[in-house]
């Protein structure tokens, strides 16, 4: 397969995993969730080697690099190399996955109750009728 020289936003995105469909990676991009070189985008704008891309995702952020191309969906092992993160990006999003996982071990889990059985529903109906 010949090397490619440019791909479109999506298509890149997509490819390496930031997104399961390039319809969420397009939809990303035409929200503002995606900035090229520090401006916002269309999904269809072609990108080369050396761009520098800020991407939004749920409460997760990425601010890279890209290293490579590739025009297909490959391992995520693969789709790592497609790109470089800055070392503040990182430990930013590592702080962030820390803190939520601290703050759901101290949350009380609410259990809902369970249904009632056959003996439970025969007392409600007792108490309901008298």
């Amino acid at each position: 397969m010949p090397a490619v020289e440019s791909l479109r936003l999506d298509k890149w995105l997509w490819a390496a995993r930031f997104f399961k469909t390039r319809k969420l990676a397009a939809e990303a991009v035409s929200g503002g969730k995606v900035h090229l070189n520090n401006q916002r985008t269309k999904p269809g704008k072609e990108i080369s080697i050396g761009a520098t891309l800020s991407i939004h995702k749920d409460q997760y952020s990425w601010d890279i690099t890209v290293t490579g191309l590739n025009s297909q969906r490959r391992p995520a092992s693969e789709a790592a190399l497609l790109y470089e993160e800055t070392a503040e990006s990182r430990e930013k999003r590592q702080q962030l996955i820390i803190r939520q996982r601290e703050e759901q071990a101290n949350s009380e889990h609410f259990e809902r109750p369970s249904k009632p059985n056959k003996k439970d529903r025969r007392l409600i109906h007792r108490f309901k009728r008298g």
